[in-house]
């Protein structure tokens, strides 16, 4: 995309190379008439000159005013006048430069076609000038506009990125609740664990961060569940080294293996396996989540609440895209599907994992 600058300089070359063919122009009619070329030359410099400075005062006019649509009368009238300012010093000041007799009378009888044609040079200016400035502020406009909608998506990406802390904060106070008066040991552990996950949840500011680094912070979690629900909660994690090298945007787990565990645990009996794979497919990060549910009591088809809305939200809001979630329910096994795009400008959050 062409700066401002350069637009500005391409404008400016296209103007002078305007007027510079105008006075070659001029200056062979006029020897075409049978002056000589001192005389075309200095006619043509001099209302070439004139030129240039009405073209300018019109210009520079534009530049900090621009009347409201419906309102090019107001462009119309100053063409007319600078036009006639123009002719009024061309018919003073010639005169005095060229001292001839016969060219004095043909300045008189030119005038009528030195106005029509100082008219169209200087209408010309004045609509390519508005047409320039309508199209620096547009650009200018677009600029703040973006620049707002960039601002509003970040403080809604915050607001659910900061949702998702009292939303399981208060799940594990009412477990460490439950736990204190038969398994005091266990409320204890659970105590150490969630404040080793709330300080990482805490020290994590940043848009996206490794696959690996995520699953580290997410096996915290799980590791304060198996507290909560012992050898019910079994959970599996595949991944590999292709797959933690990727970029994902922190805290995108969690509230997804909250509600497998929720969905899993609380509608059926017996144990229950949470599973999560991630792969690479297709130059983008894959990650699918299953749990098993009760097809009579649950009803995930129909939604999991804030995590799942919350997920697809974010998703949409950084890659403006709706098909980043599937969901799937077959052979009583709940399963949801994330597909997180490596774009090209994610490299810059690249960093060595610690």
């Amino acid at each position: 995309m062409e700066t401002s600058a350069s637009l500005f300089n391409r404008f400016r070359f296209i103007v002078g190379g305007g007027l510079l063919a105008w006075f070659a122009l001029q200056s062979y009619l006029l020897f075409d008439f049978g002056f000589s070329w001192k005389i075309a030359s200095t006619d043509a410099a001099a209302t070439s000159t004139l030129l240039a400075g009405a073209c300018f005062l019109i210009s520079n006019n534009l530049k900090y005013y621009q009347p409201e649509k419906g309102r090019s009368m107001f462009i119309l009238v100053l063409c007319l006048v600078l036009s006639a300012g123009w002719l009024g010093a061309c018919r003073w000041l010639l005169p005095q430069l060229i001292p001839d007799a016969a060219y004095k009378v043909f300045l008189i009888q030119s005038l009528p076609v030195r106005f029509c044609v100082s008219f169209l040079i200087i209408g010309s200016m004045a609509m390519l000038s508005a047409l320039r400035y309508m199209q620096k502020d547009q650009k200018a406009y677009e600029a703040r506009k973006l620049a707002a909608e960039n601002l509003a998506r970040d403080a809604e990406l915050y607001k659910l990125r900061q949702q998702l802390q009292p939303h399981f904060l208060f799940n594990s106070l009412n477990s460490i609740a439950a736990l204190i008066g038969f398994k005091p040991d266990e409320a204890r552990k659970m105590i150490h664990q969630l404040s080793d996950f709330l300080r990482g949840t805490l020290k994590e500011e940043q848009q996206w961060v490794l696959l690996q680094a995520e699953l580290q912070h997410l096996q915290l979690y799980l590791d304060i569940e198996k507290v909560r629900f012992g050898h019910r909660l079994s959970t599996v994690l595949r991944h590999n080294d292709q797959a933690d090298a990727m970029m994902i945007p922190p805290m995108l787990l969690q509230p997804l293996v909250e509600n497998a565990i929720k969905f899993g645990l609380y509608d059926t009996i017996g144990d229950v396996i949470i599973s999560l794979e991630a792969l690479v497919v297709n130059r983008q990060l894959q990650i699918t989540i299953t749990n098993p549910y009760d097809p009579e009591t649950a009803h995930p088809q129909h939604g999991t609440g804030f995590g799942l809305s919350g997920v697809k939200r974010r998703l949409y809001l950084l890659f403006a895209r709706h098909d980043l979630v599937e969901v799937q329910t077959r052979n009583e096994i709940f399963s949801i599907t994330l597909k997180i795009p490596q774009t090209a400008d994610l490299q810059q959050h690249l960093k060595p994992v610690p």
